[in-house]
């Protein structure tokens, strides 16, 4: 969740922090924090924009930003200020800013719920200089930096931006805002471990990792091999996006990984009807033993929101990649906080604009639009996700024992079987928009392979609703 976003306010497009406030810290409760364990099975929560960053706003006793530096009203939370403090935005009073962020680590802990957090070690604002020297960035001696906009600021000699470290004339859709950290500098690596350190020793539990891509693998196996010495059982996740980095940055000491360009596009590309359902089949079996290891999810800041005019219209439609993403496999599920009730994205914030997303970079909160009968369905989803059947259990793909035919469109739906210690499942996903009623071919060796007895009921015809998921259990 992003906590800035958090909670209904009234607000306008562009707002100011005066105008239109923000989500605070103690705004998430206990009450909140046990609905999420108890109604959607949650284990952990990743606090988006913790970490004090790039802001308009002006609070008393920090050092404020050029504006003209800024994305919006509110900065980007990868802008990165002060690696060792909290935004004083999410605070009730900014001057007990930390105070606060540790008593939500502590109302988190006693729900049960684990700590995540981002990690940017790739960049920091381009105005954020300590701890930091001229060798710990990209220097472009010679150059000026020229803005993609009208602005009194000056750079001389520019500093690289952060996703283009050898320009000084960064686009309107380049990290402008930021520059890059250099890592042949080792005096870098020692200041990003002392970040980790310092947020762990604030109980926080684990650090999504921003950009990873862009940072040298070698840190991170150094970094997190130091972490785990200190604080055993501390996670890590990586935003990796190419598929063929995937066992370099898990070799690295990562937990886990995105798989943005794997499950992510590949559900995206059938759900449009770009590709068809049994695609499915060759992205697991590219990623092999580093399924336990992937993150899965629907939606995230980065992405468009499923119930957007530029995905599906409606959260609803979700079921089907639903079923898949989180039922396929033991690898964990994330949900955007909003996407269990059918949050559309389709409003203009301000400096995002109308997009499908919900803003990172402006004051603002989620529409206030409430699908109960989604809501009613993420929890049915996620108590059958904790279920040891598909938390724990093997898979069976029966894509391959079911061509085409009368009885089944392999371009349109999918078909798996999950089990665990002699109960199984079978999970069927229809992307279609039409209604279908499916029978399967299931072998033999898939209930050997499952260790499950025949189940009678799998080979009935099974009705599904477009867009839906169905799932049939079978006990002992």
């Amino acid at each position: 969740m992003l906590p800035r976003i958090f909670g209904q306010r009234d607000w306008v497009p562009g707002g100011t922090y005066q105008r239109n406030g923000s989500g605070k810290f103690n705004d998430i409760t206990e009450d909140v924090l046990s609905g999420l364990r108890d109604d959607l099975h949650i284990s952990a929560v990743w606090y988006t924009g913790v970490i004090a960053h790039a802001t308009k706003t002006v609070f008393e006793g920090i050092e404020p930003c050029h504006p003209d530096l800024v994305k919006g009203e509110a900065g980007s939370p990868y802008a990165i200020t002060d690696y060792f403090d909290v935004t004083a935005e999410l605070a009730s009073t900014p001057a007990k800013r930390m105070q606060e962020f540790e008593a939500l680590v502590a109302r988190t802990h006693a729900a049960g719920l684990k700590v995540i957090i981002d990690f940017v070690p790739n960049h920091v604002f381009r105005q954020y200089q300590k701890p930091f020297s001229k060798i710990n960035f990209y220097t472009l001696y010679g150059q000026s930096l020229k803005l993609p906009i009208e602005t009194d600021y000056r750079e001389s000699p520019a500093l690289g931006t952060g996703n283009c470290p050898g320009s000084a004339e960064p686009s309107r859709n380049d990290w402008y805002d930021t520059v890059k950290l250099n890592y042949d500098n080792k005096y870098t690596w020692n200041i990003m471990l002392d970040v980790l350190q310092f947020w762990a020793s604030k109980g926080v539990d684990g650090f999504r990792c921003d950009m990873v891509e862009l940072v040298p693998a070698d840190f991170f196996r150094w970094a997190t091999a130091q972490m785990r010495h200190k604080y055993p059982g501390i996670v890590f996740i990586a935003e990796v996006y190419d598929k063929g980095n995937y066992r370099r940055y898990a070799d690295a000491g990562f937990d886990y990984l995105y798989d943005k360009t794997g499950f992510y596009n590949a559900l995206r590309e059938i759900c449009a009807g770009n590709r068809p359902a049994y695609w499915l089949t060759g992205e697991w079996q590219f990623l092999g033993d580093l399924q336990p290891h992937m993150l899965n999810f629907l939606e995230n800041h980065d992405e468009q929101r499923i119930g957007s005019d530029f995905f599906l219209g409606s959260g609803r439609k979700a079921l089907a990649p639903l079923a898949v993403s989180m039922l396929f496999n033991t690898a964990p599920f994330m949900i955007y906080f909003g996407q269990e009730y059918g949050e559309r994205g389709m409003l203009q914030e301000g400096y995002s604009g109308l997009d499908g997303r919900t803003s990172i970079y402006d004051y603002c909160s989620l529409s206030g639009e409430r699908d109960e009968w989604l809501y009613k369905r993420y929890k049915q989803l996620t108590a059958l996700a904790s279920d040891p059947v598909f938390a724990q259990g093997r898979t069976y793909d029966l894509m391959w024992l079911n061509p085409a035919s009368e009885h089944f469109d392999p371009g349109k739906q999918f078909a798996f079987l999950r089990a665990h210690e002699g109960r199984g499942a079978l999970v069927v996903a229809n992307f279609g928009d039409t209604p279908a009623d499916i029978k399967l071919n299931i072998c033999d060796d898939a209930f050997s392979y499952l260790g499950i007895p025949r189940c009678d009921s799998f080979f009935e015809t099974i009705h599904i609703e477009p867009h839906d998921g169905t799932i049939l259990m079978t006990d002992r």
